[in-house]
């Protein structure tokens, strides 16, 4: 550039400094003629601001700028002059509009004019974020699935968005100018302003249901929420979110069947259960018709869950779920009660009819199960009770019917049993149990009966089960099915399990003292039990107090506590150190591989009583008894048979080899005082 024709102002440098920092575009131009003007001084903001949209060819400025400037310029013909104008730009963005500001400067042989360029990138780069902004808010309220209104604050509506039409039936316009409050229903309108008072003091607040006319005159349930609008710290307006509450038909369906209906298995639910037994229970008392209410609980599921894991556990129920509908018909509901547990009520069947059906059931479900090309064998339980016989509430049948299911399980499962009386002194709920019982050893309720293990070649009896019962003051004996289950879960079962072992290590003290030739006693250890630390420090300690023989005490342990092989292995390594005597109870039902046989020092095994029952009349119980007497033979270990009641039962494991057995066949579990005057006698 030529600095002669630069003003002498910004021949200082300070000055040319002071311009050169300048965040504000600043131009000089010289008139070279009447139509001709040149740049002869911009800043770095200029060059900035002008390096997308110059043009070499055009010095510095596009032709339509120049064009723009001309006519600009010529206007100009006073000293000092000042022209507020505007530029009109182009980029890839469109048309765009700056500020500018012109100051006519008249040097001693030229005319020099100064421009200042007020809204540059940056404002306009603020501006296209305020519309993309604005954008976003719009398509937030254009595009809501909700109603939004805009209200301002003496409750004028001045905007709706598009769903407002589709929900509640009014045209883009008849809302607007309309106040708020004429919109809500007379008995919602306190509550409603109540909600706006909250929110015009800077608070958000919502109204759960609220009835708002539709535009077809009714009103329909909304859910609403109001939310402030600041500005600079005052709220003139608020928006007003409408949820609309009504369901459609199809929804109305859906929301049915969730609430009557297992989600696992598609059966109906306990809450169906409710509601339909208690119309059967009026519709039989009309037409003067019996109801059966028969309770269905699937023997040790719990085992099957813990070996298996309870993605499998879920695929058995819901194969058990589709047998058991098998017997659905108008005269018959299956529901599921929870976990493994099923209800049917039967609508006008007589007792011989009701143990026809649930003989059909046990057989259904005695069949294998396949699972992953698997062979698994299940069975259940049931309880009944009968209407009117045994209650007339369904609160009173459906407890009955439990209590029936317990006796059930706790006189060898895989049967069915009716409600009687002497069933009633049960407890009527769990939290009243736990109660009695966190009491029951200081009160002295809980005995040990002994069930004995005969010798089935010599026909002698030489060990013995020690077996719990707990006959309560107020309720009378309680099943060990009941309260076994609620001492674990409460974590009385330690506790317990300690007096029990204390007890029998008593009495075998006491037989060694009279002199009686060694008698073994089988101790049940819970599975909380067995994983304790300690548990074989307890054994010791408890052996070393009574001075009685390691060989005489046995510990009987299912196959749910070996969950952890390198645990289980430490703790029976321990116990065999100690001298006791190990086996495995209840073995068939656990589900887990036979590899720990060989790898743990187990000396007896167990064969559950689900495999005892009816091998005279099924041949493939009959084989897996077998199989399973063979297969402990020949790892070395004794076998003992349980549940045996049937003399035919007896020559089947005798000519299997099995070496002992008990059941009912022999002998029940009896107080250790009748031990003691018959038993002790003979052995």
């Amino acid at each position: 550039m030529n600095n002669s024709v630069i003003p002498k102002l910004l021949m200082n440098n300070n000055l040319a400094k002071m311009m050169d920092g300048n965040p504000l575009p600043f131009i000089l131009l010289k008139r070279e003629s009447e139509k001709k003007f040149s740049v002869i001084y911009y800043n770095h903001a200029a060059e900035s601001f002008f390096e997308d949209s110059s043009d070499e060819s055009a010095s510095f400025f596009s032709v339509e700028v120049w064009n723009q400037l001309h006519v600009i310029l010529n206007s100009l013909n006073v000293e000092k002059q000042n022209v507020h104008s505007n530029l009109l730009l182009t980029n890839q963005n469109g048309n765009y509009s700056i500020d500018m500001t012109i100051v006519s400067l008249q040097s001693e042989e030229n005319s020099v004019y100064g421009l200042t360029l007020h809204n540059t990138k940056n404002d306009l780069i603020e501006k296209q974020d305020l519309l993309a902004i604005k954008e976003k808010y719009m398509s937030l309220l254009n595009y809501n699935t909700d109603s939004v209104l805009l209200v301002d604050e003496s409750g004028i509506i001045h905007y709706t968005n598009a769903v407002t039409t589709k929900a509640l039936g009014y045209d883009s316009t008849t809302l607007l100018h309309q106040p708020i409050e004429q919109f809500i229903e007379s008995n919602s309108l306190s509550n409603f302003q109540l909600m706006i008072k909250q929110t015009l003091s800077g608070y958000p607040a919502e109204l759960q249901k609220c009835l708002f006319q539709h535009a077809n005159g009714h009103y329909v349930y909304v859910y609403l929420k109001a939310i402030p609008i600041h500005d600079e710290g005052n709220v003139k307006e608020y928006h007003l979110v409408l949820r609309d509450l009504t369901i459609s038909a199809d929804e109305k369906e859906q929301l049915f069947y969730l609430a009557y209906h297992d989600h696992l298995t598609g059966l109906w639910n306990r809450r169906a259960l409710k509601e339909h037994l208690r119309d059967n229970l009026i519709e039989a008392h009309n037409k003067n018709t019996k109801i059966a209410i028969m309770r269905i609980d699937l023997d040790r599921f719990k085992l099957i869950n813990e070996s298996l894991g309870y993605n499998y556990g879920d695929e058995l129920l819901k194969k058990i779920a589709d047998r058991l509908s098998l017997f659905m018909n108008k005269s018959s509901n299956l529901y599921r009660q929870s976990g493994d547990e099923f209800v049917f009520i039967l609508k006008g069947k007589t007792r011989e009819e009701t143990s026809s059906f649930a003989e059909n059931l046990l057989g259904e479900l005695s069949k294998p199960i396949y699972l992953d090309h698997q062979e698994y064998f299940v069975t259940a339980s049931i309880g009944i009770s009968m209407y009117p016989l045994d209650g007339d509430n369904l609160d009173e049948l459906l407890i009955k019917a439990d209590q029936a299911l317990y006796v059930a399980k706790d006189r060898g499962r895989a049967h069915y049993r009716y409600f009687q009386e002497q069933m009633n002194l049960s407890f009527p709920n769990e939290a009243l149990m736990e109660s009695h019982l966190r009491r029951a050893i200081e009160k002295e309720e809980l005995t040990i009966h002994y069930q004995p293990q005969v010798n089935l070649a010599t026909g002698e009896i030489d060990s013995f089960e020690a077996l719990l019962r707990w006959n309560n003051r107020k309720f009378g004996y309680v099943s060990p099915m009941q309260f076994i289950p609620l001492a674990e879960e409460s974590g009385m079962i330690m506790q317990i399990g300690d007096w029990v072992l204390e007890e029998v290590c008593k009495q075998l003290e006491y037989w060694q003292e009279k002199g009686y030739r060694p008698v073994r006693i089988a101790v049940n250890i819970s599975p909380n039990q067995f994983k304790q630390e300690n548990f074989a420090i307890k054994i010791r300690e408890k052996i070393n107090k009574y001075r009685i023989n390691p060989f005489s005490l046995e510990v009987e342990i299912t196959e749910s506590a070996m969950t952890d092989m390198q645990d289980t292995f430490a703790m029976l390594k321990e116990l065999k150190n100690i001298g006791v005597v190990i086996s495995i109870d209840d073995f068939g039902t656990g589900y887990s591989s036979l590899s720990y046989l060989k790898k743990y020092p187990i000396d007896i095994i167990k064969i559950d009583q689900s495999f005892i029952k009816d091998m005279e009349l099924d041949e493939k119980n009959a084989a897996i008894a077998t199989t399973i007497i063979q297969l402990a033979h020949s790892l070395g270990m004794e076998v003992i048979a349980e549940g045996v009641e049937k003399d035919k039962q007896v020559e089947i494991l005798k000519s299997a080899n099995c070496q002992k057995a008990q059941g009912y066949y022999f002998s029940r579990p009896v107080p250790i005082d009748d031990i003691n005057q018959s038993y002790m006698n003979i052995i």
